[in-house]
C-alpha cells in the first residue's frame, strides 16, 4: 500500500448498471476529488478502488466480481471498497474474495471515502445498516461534472414490489430527496457547464416531498441558469402525469420529448403474474395518447423475457404489442431468479436457449422499430448536444433521444448545434451542421 500523502494517492471507481449507480458513483467520484485523491480511469493503477455493484441479475452479480477480481489481480496491495446493490444482497460472497477490505450496502454508500483506510486489512468490514424512509439530502462538492449530461438523484427506493425484482429489497422503500437540495446541486452543475440534467432514481414518478410531485421538480430545474435540457431517464407507467405533454410540447420549456416506459411484458397474463400494475390495454392506450399529444416524440421500454410462466402465446403477446405500438426501441433483458423474490414460486420455467431466442426475436424488432423512427426524421433538422469526439467524428443527441453523428474539424464539446438528420446507422443517424459552430 502506498505511503505517500492522501493528496497524491490515486483513486478509480467502476459503475455496473443503472443511470443510478452511474449519478451515485459520480458523487463519489467528486467527493474523493474534493479529499484530495487524484481520480484516475478504472484499470489504470491506483491505490484505491470503488466499485459500484448491481445485482438486477446473475450476470450483473458475476460481472460485479469478475471487475473486483481483475482489479486485485493487477493491484494487490490497493484498498478495494465494493459497495451498492449487491453488497447489500450478496455482502458475503463479496467479503470471501480475497483482496476486498470493504463491503458497503445501500444506506452508507456515499459515505464509503470515510471508511477507506491507507492500509488493507486482514478481514473486510461490513457495513450494511438498515435502511432510512425518511426523504433525503445528498452533500456534493462543487466540483465540475465527468460528463455533458450529468444524472441528477430525485429519488430512491420503490415500493411496487413486482415479484420478479429484487431492488426493492437492495434499496429499500420509496423516498425522496429534498427540492430545495436537488436544486442546489443542480446548480452546481450548470455553473460548471452542464447543459441537460437527466433525473434519475428507481421510481422517480413517486417523486413526493412536501406535497411537490415530479412536475414540480421539472418546473423548478426548467428555471436553473444554463439548463438547456431536463429529461426523464425512466418512468413507471403508472406514475407519468399526462401534465407532462404540456411540458414538452412547450419549446421554451427544458423538458425533452422522451418517455423510457418500461413494458417487461405485452401478455396480460405474465404481467398479472409479475405483479405489474396495469394491463396490456392501458399500456397501449396510454403510449398512443402520449403519442398523439407530443409530435416527435421517443418511446423507450424495457421488456423481460423468460419470465416464470411466460408461454409462446405470451411472448407473441409481447412481440405483438412492440410491433404495432409507437414505442421506439426496446431494451430486452432474460430473466434472471433473485432469492426472495415472489416469481421463485412460480413452478413453470423458461429454458436458457428460449430465453436467448426470445431476446434476439425482441432485438430485432426493436431495430426495425428505431431505423422506422429514424426515417420519419431524416431531412429534419435538430438541436444536438454534443458530447464525445472519434477521429474527427462527433455524436451527440437531439432532445428525443436520436443519436447523431456528424464529421467536423471543430471543437463541439458541450455545443447545442443544429443539424440535418440524414440517414440510420444501426442505433444512431448520420448528419451535418447547418452551420458552423460556435460557442
Amino acid at each position: 500500500m502506498s505511503e505517500s500523502a492522501p493528496h497524491t494517492r490515486r483513486a478509480c471507481l467502476h459503475t455496473l448498471g443503472c443511470r443510478l449507480n452511474q449519478s451515485e458513483t459520480n458523487i463519489i467520484r467528486e467527493k474523493l476529488a474534493a479529499q484530495g485523491y487524484i481520480v484516475v480511469p478504472f484499470g489504470e493503477p491506483a491505490d484505491v478502488a470503488v466499485v459500484n455493484t448491481c445485482t438486477v441479475t446473475n450476470e450483473a452479480d458475476a460481472k460485479s466480481r469478475k471487475a473486483i477480481r481483475g482489479f486485485i489481480r493487477d493491484n494487490p496491495t490497493a484498498f478495494v471498497a465494493v459497495i451498492g446493490c449487491y453488497s447489500q444482497m450478496g455482502y458475503q460472497v463479496l467479503s470471501e474474495i480475497d483482496g476486498v477490505d470493504l463491503s458497503i450496502g445501500k444506506q452508507e454508500k456515499l459515505n464509503v471515502a470515510d471508511y477507506i483506510s491507507e492500509e488493507k486489512r486482514d478481514t473486510p468490514l461490513i457495513v450494511r445498516d438498515h435502511f432510512l424512509k425518511d426523504d433525503f439530502t445528498i452533500v456534493t462538492p462543487d466540483l465540475a461534472p465527468s460528463t455533458c449530461r450529468p444524472n441528477l438523484k430525485i429519488q430512491d427506493g420503490c415500493d411496487f414490489m413486482c415479484s420478479f425484482c429484487i431492488i426493492p429489497f437492495a434499496r429499500g422503500r420509496g423516498r425522496s430527496r429534498q427540492l430545495d437540495n436537488l436544486l442546489e446541486e443542480a446548480r452546481q452543475l450548470a455553473n460548471h457547464g452542464a447543459r441537460e440534467l437527466v433525473l434519475t432514481g428507481v421510481n422517480v414518478g413517486t417523486y413526493a416531498w412536501d406535497g411537490m410531485t415530479i412536475l414540480e421538480v421539472v418546473d423548478a430545474l426548467d428555471r436553473v441558469d444554463g439548463i438547456d435540457r431536463v429529461r426523464i431517464s425512466s418512468i413507471e407507467p403508472t406514475t407519468i402525469p399526462t401534465e407532462l405533454f404540456d411540458r414538452m410540447n412547450d419549446s421554451s420549456h427544458a423538458l425533452t420529448p422522451y418517455l423510457h416506459i418500461p413494458l417487461q411484458s405485452g401478455s396480460n397474463h405474465v404481467l398479472e403474474l409479475m405483479h405489474r400494475r396495469y394491463t396490456r390495454e392501458e399500456f397501449f392506450e396510454f403510449i398512443c395518447a402520449a403519442d398523439e399529444s407530443v409530435p416527435g416524440l421517443c418511446i423507450g421500454t424495457d421488456i423481460l423475457v423468460g419470465s416464470p410462466g411466460e408461454t409462446e402465446s405470451d411472448f407473441q403477446d409481447t412481440c405483438d404489442l412492440l410491433t404495432n405500438s409507437p414505442l421506439t426501441y426496446a431494451h430486452v433483458f432474460k430473466y434472471s431468479e433473485r432469492g426472495g423474490t415472489a416469481a421463485l414460486r412460480i413452478p413453470q420455467k423458461v429454458s436458457p436457449e428460449e430465453k436467448n431466442r426470445r431476446s434476439a426475436v425482441i432485438r430485432q424488432i426493436s431495430g426495425r422499430k428505431l431505423a422506422a423512427f429514424h426515417q420519419k426524421h431524416a431531412g429534419k433538422s435538430y438541436n444536438v448536444l454534443f458530447e464525445t469526439e472519434e477521429n474527427g467524428v462527433w455524436s451527440g443527441y437531439t432532445g428525443n433521444y436520436i443519436r447523431v453523428s456528424v464529421c467536423s474539424s471543430d471543437i463541439l464539446t458541450n455545443r447545442m448545434e443544429s443539424v440535418v438528420l440524414e440517414r440510420s446507422c444501426g442505433d444512431f443517424m448520420t448528419g451535418h451542421l447547418q452551420k458552423t459552430a460556435k460557442v
